[in-house]
């Protein structure tokens, strides 16, 4: 007999993937709170700021003008949705969704563990009457969590070292005191009142996961050829199961401990977030009885064929290979990151020609240049023209720019040589401008293309006889 129970206990071992979240909520919530204070060289891991017009990424600052990198963060995104949704289902709705971390914070935390206004964490479909004290002190608990999470969201947008600053004074930001205010009234309404409501109707996500899914996907599934069969479609047959043979003793421990309040028993539900705890529910009941769980997270075909779960298949690996390719993709431009930018725009007047006292002709043409620091420290600026024949009139001096600032500078370009002898049209000239910092040339430098327009002969014949 010792052996009997020895092999029921390692067989019928109870699981624990409530813990488990629980675990996985601490710390996607430390993460969370805790990397927009982390900072190397100024710089933050994810930061898009429309205050400063700024998206830093992995520890590197770009300018609004080099946001080419944000379709590969929304490829990632959406490669990443496709790629959790097909290997697990609902995973994310279960484990790392905000929406499920903030109700059991709510729900199973202050209004259960602490005020006990709900009874038992085990039954999370009876109303108890509420203390109408109690849930005024709940709402009011959570309202300061809401403003933590609604800042901790903030600083996604506007870094900490700015937060409490204009936070320290609101009449100068109040669109920012507005938006706080804000998202924090949507989250008391969206916990305490709306609750599972918003994964069952509003969240888009349940309404298009189901397109992903396919046999080998990992869900919460009930198994009707041991547990029984207790609906036909819709329609329920009984509290337990007549089949004879059927495990399930219809306690329905994984029907009270539903936060979506659905039965799993009924088969796959779009109301369904893969919490798994009806698994846990079902697996201390059943243990109890030397059985193991009827309610695992398995798949489909797992279930039917008794076999493992196949991990590996052609659309997880597609997914994979695809989001492999968009992440180094993205690795590889955040390398090419440019310390300054510049802009190139060409004046409206084509050239002019002005003519020297020995009557040689002197065609110029005029530049307005954008440049833009997009260091961390200040830098003096030049630029040289690849065409040696043509000269830089304008300006003369080094243009200085602080960290982060910008400015317009005309720029004129001049030559004295032939560059073209055309006697019927103006021809441009393809030239090269290699901007650079002249306190760091050889790491913060810049090519930009352009053209240097040359006047037919006629034109600096006329020049020349109006003088």
């Amino acid at each position: 007999m010792p052996k009997i129970n020895k092999e029921l206990s390692m067989s019928c071992t109870p699981t624990h993937y409530t813990k488990r979240r629980y675990i996985g909520y601490l710390i996607v919530t430390i993460v969370a709170l805790v990397l927009p204070f982390i900072r190397i060289n100024g710089n933050h891991l994810f930061l898009l700021s429309f205050d400063k017009k700024q998206l830093h990424l992995f520890f590197t600052a770009f300018d609004m003008q080099e946001l080419y990198l944000m379709p590969f963060l929304l490829i990632i995104l959406f490669l990443s949705i496709f790629f959790l949704t097909t290997l697990g289902g609902r995973v994310w709705c279960g484990w790392t969704c905000p929406q499920t971390i903030f109700r059991v914070i709510y729900r199973d935390l202050i209004c259960t563990k602490i005020l006990k206004i709900r009874k038992n964490i085990k039954d999370k479909q009876k109303e108890f009457d509420e203390n109408i004290i109690k849930k005024t002190i709940s709402v009011i608990i959570w309202a300061a969590l809401a403003f933590v999470a609604a800042s901790n969201f903030m600083w996604y947008f506007v870094p900490p070292e700015d937060f409490f600053a204009y936070l320290a004074n609101p009449a100068e930001h109040k669109l920012l005191v507005g938006i706080l205010i804000g998202i924090t009234t949507f989250l008391v309404f969206d916990v305490v009142f709306l609750a599972e409501n918003f994964c069952i109707y509003v969240c888009p996500y349940a309404r298009v996961q189901s397109v992903m899914f396919d046999n080998d996907t990992i869900q919460v599934i009930y198994d009707e050829n041991r547990g029984g069969k207790l609906y036909d479609g819709h329609t329920k047959l009984g509290k337990k199961p007549t089949t004879p043979g059927a495990e399930c003793i219809g306690c329905e421990a994984c029907v009270r401990v539903c936060p979506t309040h659905i039965d799993i028993r009924k088969g796959m539900q779009l109301e369904c977030i893969n919490c798994l705890e009806c698994s846990d529910a079902c697996s201390e009941v059943m243990g109890k009885l030397g059985k193991e769980s009827l309610i695992n997270w398995t798949s489909a075909k797992a279930i039917k064929t008794r076999s493992k779960v196949k991990y590996f298949r052609f659309r997880t690996i597609g997914y994979m290979i695809a989001l492999s390719i968009a992440v180094i993709a993205l690795g590889l431009m955040t390398t090419k990151k440019e310390h300054m930018l510049l802009n190139i725009n060409r004046a409206t007047q084509l050239y002019s020609i002005k003519v020297l006292d020995d009557n040689t002709p002197k065609v110029q043409n005029a530049y307005t240049f954008l440049i833009q620091n997009t260091d961390n420290v200040e830098h003096s600026y030049y630029f040289d023209v690849n065409e040696t024949r043509i000269k830089i009139d304008r300006p003369l001096d080094p243009i200085k720019l602080k960290a982060g600032g910008k400015k317009k500078v005309i720029v004129v370009l001049s030559t004295t040589q032939t560059l073209v002898d055309d006697t019927r049209r103006d021809t441009p000239i393809d030239i090269t401008i290699n901007a650079y910092a002249k306190d760091a040339k050889e790491t913060i430098s810049v090519d930009r293309k352009t053209i240097f327009v040359y006047p037919k002969q006629i034109e600096l014949e006329k020049a020349i006889q109006s003088k």
